[in-house]
């Protein structure tokens, strides 16, 4: 009787191992390189220049308090950098998350971030500024909780309304647990006395609810209500009633020692400039003559300096943006995608829209950053998170084909 050997296989050769990471190499290129729809380009390149352009302001208007200070003239625009090499990596990052992992952080995230907003009433942590509690000082950084609660609110408002969309023409299943939950994240801020970032806060609500396609009626409701609140926080407050009968007062030269002096000193800033502004650095209300220069007024400082010009290109980029960010709300067919990414659109446009009404005396002081541009490294850390949430949600579009190129026919023999 034979028996015979069964054929050993052969061992793979270091070649085959090179061809295969090489292949491996390739896929994972292939997958970092694929194209991407052109609203992922729009969005990702407008907040790249919006943030670089706000760099910039930031380092022109706060260079000459920084020298009479005693500090480098860098002290301030080093820090808003150190939040915007952290916060461009992280929008990155978070444009390769898939939908689900959005849902799936949706409650746990806004938990979190309601927690971390109450950390500024714990004593010896929470700091007050201008009669607003609502800042923490961790390391020598200064970080204001409530910037997180807007990109948490957003996706948690699209997760419940995506989950309910069968049931949104009922109203008890709109108001549950949307109005207890964001009375509650709204109160937070309140009882920090930050009646504008609450007023952002409630925008997001009220815009997560249209985009979910609620009836009229019944949207009706949630917007009396916080129009309402919103009413009752301004009356309650004699600092805000100030500020708003300032800005209804015609005669603002009465009470420029008082309430008028800084509106009126961002639009002097912004009548200095001209169309074609005094020159970058060249400004002479960050002199110490208007307050905030650097945060709630930089697009004081951003007209004074650049002009019509300089506004007209940073409107024209958050035009762009909008742009891009509506075009996801438009194409998309996952009511998630639609609710988050109108109230986080909302939030960023909507915010930017407020503060210059403000520099421009539209409308009262409420204390609104302008978004990738003011100084303050939390509202810069979150507004690209919420990029970054929008990029992810533009991979889910589909890439336009590339256009085919026609070749031309080969020409008969003997033919002209």
């Amino acid at each position: 009787m034979t028996t015979t050997t069964p054929p050993t296989r052969p061992a793979a050769d270091g070649a085959d191992d090179a061809a295969s990471t090489g292949f491996a190499a390739r896929v994972s290129l292939g997958r970092v390189f694929a194209p991407v729809p052109s609203e992922f380009l729009l969005i990702a390149s407008t907040a790249l220049l919006l943030t670089g352009f706000g760099l910039t302001m930031v380092l022109s208007a706060t260079m000459a308090t920084a020298l009479a200070g005693g500090q480098s003239p860098f002290e301030v625009v080093m820090k808003q950098a150190v939040f915007a090499v952290i916060g461009i990596p992280l929008m990155f990052v978070a444009s390769r998350l898939p939908v689900t992992f959005w849902k799936r952080v949706a409650w746990p995230g806004l938990i979190l971030a309601t927690l971390f907003q109450l950390l500024v009433f714990v004593p010896g942590l929470g700091v007050a500024n201008d009669g607003n509690q609502n800042w923490i000082q961790i390391a020598g950084f200064q970080a204001q909780p409530s910037e997180f609660l807007k990109v948490t609110l957003a996706l948690w408002l699209g997760y419940v309304l995506y989950r309910k969309q069968t049931l949104l023409g009922l109203w008890r299943h709109v108001f549950i647990p949307v109005v207890p939950v964001g009375a509650l994240v709204i109160g937070t801020v309140m009882a920090g006395h930050d009646l504008g970032t609450a007023m952002i806060l409630m925008v997001i609500l009220l815009a997560c609810l249209f985009f979910s396609g609620v009836k009229l009626r019944i949207f009706l409701i949630p917007l009396i209500l916080v129009v309402g609140a919103a009413g009752v926080f301004a009356v309650t407050s004699p600092n805000r009633m100030a500020r708003i009968m300032s800005f209804l007062d015609v005669d603002t030269l009465s009470c420029y020692d008082t309430t008028c002096y800084q509106p009126l000193h961002g639009v002097w800033g912004l009548a200095n400039g001209g169309i074609f502004g005094l020159g970058l650095g060249n400004s002479r209300e960050k002199y110490g003559w208007l307050p905030a220069q650097s945060n709630d007024y930089i697009f004081a400082i951003l007209g004074e300096e650049l002009g019509l010009i300089g506004c007209l290109v940073v409107l024209a980029l958050f035009t762009l943006f909008a742009v891009g960010a509506f075009h996801i709300i438009r194409k998309t067919h996952d009511p998630f995608i639609r609710i988050v990414a109108g109230g986080i659109t909302v939030w960023i446009v909507g915010q930017a829209l407020l503060n210059i009404a403000v520099v421009l005396r539209l409308a009262p002081v409420l204390g609104v950053p302008l978004p990738f541009m003011s100084q303050g490294g939390t509202s810069l850390l979150s507004v690209l998170i919420g990029c970054g949430v929008l990029l992810s949600f533009a991979r889910t579009l589909p890439v336009a084909p590339a256009p085919s190129v026609a070749l031309p026919a080969e020409r008969r023999p003997g033919r002209r």
